[in-house]
């Protein structure tokens, strides 16, 4: 989903026309993204911190994710978060 406070977004090859490509987000602690459905496969690996998904999974670095097209979500995070994430086909 887009970016909301508390997150910041380093676009390293995404293209949004296309809505694909890789990013950098960084998270700050308390910080949320909106609920979001995807379109195409989302996926991201976690850098630093903590992420909660919306299913109260929490994802700690190292771990990987992918969420197919039709998966609807949100993630936060309590401690901040660093990851790196691709949207593709």
């Amino acid at each position: 989903g887009p970016a909301q406070d508390g997150m910041l977004l380093l676009n390293l090859s995404y293209d949004r026309e296309t809505n694909k490509g890789w990013y950098v987000i960084r998270m700050e602690p308390g910080s949320e993204s909106i609920t979001h459905q995807h379109q195409q496969v989302e996926d991201f690996l976690i850098l630093e911190g903590e992420l909660i998904e919306s299913d109260g999974v929490v994802l700690k670095p190292g771990d990987f994710v992918s969420y197919p097209p039709g998966t609807s979500h949100n993630s936060r995070t309590q401690t901040g978060c660093l990851l790196i994430g691709m949207d593709h086909d």
